[in-house]
């Protein structure tokens, strides 16, 4: 039995064309300078790389690490474990993120970084957007994709328990998968 592809590596590749095409015409339509683009991490990494490289825009890098995840579920508290390094006061920032679901993380994150560190503007951008499951009154401004069934996803940044990040795809984690990645986490305790 095959794995249930969610994205292949092409269809990443033309999402993060789009989303980059897009991100640049703004910032030359609005004259934006060097925005700085904020990786969520870890789950972001990839995409985050891969849309960076699209883009022609002259920009800045930086990462934020929240949490509210513990293996499969989501804990539906935000964990703050790593703040900005750079200076993002009267700035347009770019906030990258591999899924947003109910939007309780990304409405922590922006409100921290709004009161905290004060941008001039702030751009969300997911690979995935899970809207059924929204929470909050939460725009994304550019998604790679809408999803409308709640499967785990891994692959391509996404986890389970740090496990198959670097799988180049998104796929659907079958229970045989979880049973997998358990066995092996107790193998390397």
């Amino acid at each position: 039995m095959g794995r249930e592809v969610i994205l292949t590596s092409e269809e990443i590749t033309a999402i993060c064309k789009d989303i980059a095409a897009k991100l640049d015409d703004r910032f030359a339509s609005e004259n934006i300078k060097a925005p700085i683009i904020i990786g969520v991490l870890k789950g972001s990494l990839n995409f985050m790389m891969d849309l960076i490289k699209e883009m022609k825009t002259e920009i800045m890098t930086d990462y934020i690490q929240v949490s509210s995840y513990s293996g499969t579920n989501s804990t539906g508290a935000v964990i703050l474990k790593k703040d900005l390094s750079l200076d993002i006061t009267d700035r347009t920032i770019v906030i990258v993120e591999d899924v947003i679901d109910t939007g309780l993380t990304m409405q922590y994150l922006t409100g921290y970084l709004q009161e905290k560190h004060n941008p001039k503007n702030i751009i969300i951008v997911s690979l995935f957007d899970k809207l059924y499951l929204r929470k909050t009154d939460l725009h994304v401004d550019y998604t790679g994709k809408v999803l409308t069934e709640n499967k785990f996803l891994v692959g391509y940044g996404l986890d389970y328990n740090e496990l198959s990040r670097n799988v180049p795809y998104v796929y659907v984690a079958t229970p045989e998968d979880v049973n997998h990645w358990n066995k092996l986490l107790e193998e390397i305790k």
